[in-house]
């Protein structure tokens, strides 16, 4: 009996989260502004990255930059350091794919392991796929690595995904996009337009919500997503955020919950590019979620990071999200629900791929631009 409540629990909290998943969201441009939002300064920290796109502060102090053309760059005591790390296998720089996401594991001062996501050409077939490997740290290389999971092979440049995060309960959460080719977010035996879950060693945990039906991936936990490029746990509530490219309009900020369809392209507040022509059904069908806040037009929303501590007041426990339409917004939440945003930085920073809380508090962000303009810029009060 005890086993059967707790599944009628489990049951009930999901269909109410559905259910407050279905109500209308809110579009960016309606959000009143929050009511405090600090002034902020920009100083630069490293200059000279080539198209940087993820960010991983290290333990010994290192901060490890991916450029999506290849190279994982070290920053060390404030400077970049001319020599790349080593090791690391053949990556395809193909369109918006590249060397994609870095994120240490959560023993990483007893295991020393790093994730890489990248794209990989796949040699049997043409075309490439979003892989996720990863790697013993002794440095200045990388070695023992290996892939974990390997996503669908598409004759594709489009729509790779490509973030991860741990979560609290030690498994790795990643994004892979649809690969430009809209239906196989509806596909759920393909991992391609969804967020993955998988144990730390590429298994797949036994509670995944597909596991064992028949033309389900198993390593799925959501379908429906078009391309999602943020990710990030809520601290306190545990609760997986993602932002995700839209079409023409129609750019999303999600709750993820398991086995849930986003319904991407059925429902879409987003319209063709160039024609405005409508996509799919609509902007709402049954059995497919509303996202948290959409926005029309796009502005190109990035990944997604929760600010801690007091070096922010008027940002404490809010979303702080990077923008490739330039700078950032700042998401106030209140209790699970988006109620207020407004923009930051937006002609300080430009076209911004990556935004990270850093040990120290500040807010650090990546400009995603061709060397030698890509850099590393330091946000903190005025």
């Amino acid at each position: 009996m005890r086993v059967l409540a707790s599944v009628m629990v489990s049951a009930l909290a999901l269909t109410a989260g559905l259910a407050a998943a279905n109500a209308a969201p809110p579009e960016f441009q309606t959000l009143p502004k929050p009511e405090a939002s600090p002034a902020l300064a920009v100083t630069t920290v490293a200059e000279g990255l080539d198209h940087p796109w993820d960010i991983a502060f290290m333990p010994d102090g290192r901060i490890l930059v991916t450029e999506r053309t290849g190279n994982l760059r070290v920053i060390k005591d404030g400077k970049l350091l001319e020599q790349p790390i080593q090791g690391l296998p053949e990556i395809e720089e193909v369109g918006q794919g590249g060397l994609l996401s870095v994120k240490p594991h959560p023993d990483y001062a007893q295991n020393r392991l790093v994730y890489l996501t990248y794209a990989e050409k796949d040699p049997e077939k043409a075309g490439h796929r979003t892989v996720v490997a990863r790697f013993k740290d002794q440095g200045d290389r990388f070695t023992d690595g290996e892939v974990i999971f390997r996503g669908t092979t598409v004759a594709s440049r489009h729509h790779f995904g490509s973030r991860m995060a741990f979560g609290p309960d030690g498994k790795l959460y990643f994004t892979i996009g649809e690969r430009g080719q809209q239906d196989r977010a509806q596909d759920p035996s393909d991992p391609s337009g969804a967020v993955l879950r998988i144990n730390d060693d590429g298994s797949i945990p036994d509670d995944n919500p597909f596991v064992g039906r028949d033309g389900y991936h198993p390593a799925v936990f959501t379908i429906g997503n078009r391309n999602p490029q943020g990710l990030a746990f809520e601290p306190g509530t545990g609760t997986l955020w993602a932002s995700e490219h839209g079409p023409q309009g129609g750019d999303e900020v999600n709750i993820i919950r398991p086995g849930v369809n986003y319904g991407w392209p059925v429902i879409t507040y987003g319209v063709t590019y160039g024609m405005g022509l409508k996509i799919g059904e609509g902007t709402e069908k049954e059995g497919m979620v509303q996202p948290e806040m959409y926005f029309v037009p796009s502005l190109a929303v990035n990944d997604i990071t929760f600010v801690q501590g007091d070096s922010f007041p008027g940002l404490q426990g809010d979303i702080v999200m990077a923008l490739l339409a330039g700078g950032l917004v700042h998401l106030d939440v209140e209790d699970g629900k988006i109620v207020a945003g407004q923009r930051l930085l937006e002609d300080e920073l430009g076209r911004t791929r990556d935004v990270v809380q850093g040990p120290d508090g500040a807010l650090y962000a990546l400009i995603d631009d061709p060397a030698p303009d890509g850099k590393l810029v330091r946000i903190e009060r005025q």
